[in-house]
């Protein structure tokens, strides 16, 4: 992964520096709350709903074992004992002192981490598939493009006060897992038919309000003029993206209002008429970050490898069940991938002790290269498992109540923070999928691949919109209620899914969700997905099981 050089670790320390005057000014009274606000919000720091939340940047997802040491100590000395990882892959403090943020800040810079964009009108962390580098459907390892995207992005003068916040994302496997189709730039790598390197560019996409699925703006855009591109598109959103109404600020919005086309047309006129060459990507400049990317040195399977592995899977189903559904397959001979389940029933989503993320950063150095991922579904990866060293890997993520068997099932439910911490909500997620990943434990198994996510408010932090069964919390005179859609999707065939109808209080979350999928396993045809169903038989069956005849 990236190791930070001499100039980004004393721009961190200028940074820490100054962020500790101005809390220091803040705390004396030399600095009013609207003074300090713009201030604290470029530093990640939040004023929620019963304390501040601090908000860590971790660039495409990627951690070093001794990155998670620090992230648990921060959760152990400074909040409550844990943290929770946010569909940005980034990580979430909730109970922080402000007079302690400078002291955390300036911890986070000794491992090379930071706060800096993870808030304010401005280009956000890039996210990145969490297989990225070790999964074999991909072209190119999309990281080094975050890096470089990371790099660019930072403190850039001319995007510092965009319109409204920014989002990129970027992937190069077959399969999405980064939900690409919903961010406002969102980057697939690709090779043109003489096999070079480049990306399809897709714009406008996002949540929240509006949801709207990203539209392809470039087929193919060679893989030099990568940050030119990017430069031309956020200058035009810069210069024609309202300001004048915060809820039409998006550059989805623009994109809506002018058509693709003429998006297209401003874009490619502005990229144009740009002095391309300070911002060309050279063969030499990609080379070098790469380095910081290049494979470990792996190992070659012993011969009983197979062997030990099969034996363990035979003696013991319920390891047998966490391989079937935790365990990914790797691009290199006697390696797996395995995800480490955030979501055990009847839990918050994502959250992680100051002890469990101890533990995971000790595994990741004796059953890896000591680094791991985070993803934006709010789990944990290991990238790179001996296959034989699977069983033990398991028993021990067990005992430490992070073996549950289901990565990507009906129970490993994204869910924002909700009421129970933001200033915004509408609506508790959190008790919501505490009680709805219990429910549906029993009989996952037999749903299969699954995706529920829920969201405390409009602003959709728990993507609600792309899950194959949505959730949305309302507030009606004051009382709590549910929105539930139907059919969404956040993978290559990304689809904002279909109000069923008419929000339904807590208590009949559960009893609706039973019904919709009661239909979906009764109508399903093999291998289909609970969206390609929606697509085939509509909505009004779903829309009948909740509702009844009308």
């Amino acid at each position: 992964m990236y190791r930070y050089d001499e100039f980004d670790r004393r721009f961190l320390q200028e940074r820490v520096a100054q962020y500790s005057d101005q809390v220091r000014r803040r705390l004396t009274g030399q600095l009013t709350e609207d003074e300090f606000r713009p201030l604290r919000l470029r530093n990640g720091l939040y004023l929620q709903l019963h304390a501040y939340m601090l908000r860590v940047s971790i660039p495409y997802g990627a951690l070093s074992a001794n990155q998670l040491r620090m992230l648990a100590d921060i959760a152990r000395r400074y909040d409550r004992g844990y943290g929770h990882f946010t569909t940005r892959q980034n990580i979430q403090y909730n109970w922080i002192k402000l007079e302690d943020t400078p002291a955390i800040l300036a911890a986070l810079a000794t491992v090379e981490m930071h706060a800096i964009q993870t808030s304010g009108n401005c280009i956000r962390n890039i996210t990145a598939d969490p297989f990225a580098g070790v999964t074999a459907e991909e072209i190119e390892d999309p990281r080094p493009y975050c890096e470089i995207i990371r790099q660019w992005s930072t403190l850039h003068p001319e995007f510092s006060w965009l319109p409204r916040k920014f989002k990129i994302a970027v992937s190069a496997a077959i399969h999405d897992r980064a939900a690409v189709h919903v961010h406002d730039i969102g980057l697939y790598l690709r090779r043109n038919e003489a096999g070079e390197i480049g990306f399809q560019v897709l714009v406008g996409g996002g949540l929240g309000r509006t949801p709207i699925i990203g539209k392809v703006i470039r087929e193919f855009l060679p893989r030099q003029h990568l940050l030119s591109y990017l430069e031309a598109i956020l200058r035009v959103y810069n210069e024609y993206g309202r300001r004048d109404n915060i809820y039409k600020a998006r550059i989805k919005i623009l994109v809506q209002a002018l058509g693709i086309d003429k998006m297209r047309d401003a874009v490619e006129t502005e990229w144009s008429a740009m002095d391309h060459t300070p911002l060309d990507l050279q063969d030499e400049t990609v080379a070098e970050i790469m380095q910081h990317f290049a494979p470990p040195a792996y190992a070659p399977p012993s011969e009983d490898d197979d062997a030990r592995l099969s034996a363990a899977l035979a003696a013991d189903p319920a390891f047998a069940l966490w391989f079937e559904h935790n365990v990914a397959a790797h691009k290199v001979p006697g390696y797996a991938i395995a995800t480490i389940s955030l979501k055990p029933a009847g839990k918050p989503p994502g959250d992680a002790t100051a002890e469990q993320m101890d533990l995971v950063a000790e595994l990741c150095e004796s059953f890896g290269f000591g680094e791991l991922r985070v993803t934006h579904e709010q789990n944990l990866i290991l990238p790179d498992v001996r296959r034989a060293d699977l069983p033990i890997l398991w028993r021990r993520l067990d005992a430490a109540g992070l073996g549950t068997a289901n990565a990507g099932l009906a129970s490993d439910i994204i869910a924002c923070p909700g009421l129970d911490y933001c200033s915004l909500a509408n609506a508790r997620s959190i008790p919501v999928a505490e009680k709805l990943s219990l429910h549906l434990a029993e009989r996952e198994h037999e749903i299969g691949p699954m995706k529920i996510k829920i969201s405390g408010c409009i602003n959709a932090c728990g993507h609600h919109h792309v899950g194959h069964i949505g959730i949305l919390g309302v507030d009606k005179n004051g009382e709590e209620f549910y929105q539930i859609t139907v059919g969404g999707s956040a993978d290559r065939d990304a689809a904002v899914g279909g109000i069923v109808g008419r929000a339904v209080a807590a208590e009949d979350v559960n009893g609706a969700i039973d019904k919709l999928l009661d239909v979906y396993l009764k109508t399903r045809t093999d291998g289909e997905d609970l969206p390609a169903t929606y697509r085939r038989v509509g909505a009004e069956p779903f829309k009948e099981a909740v509702y009844g005849a009308r």
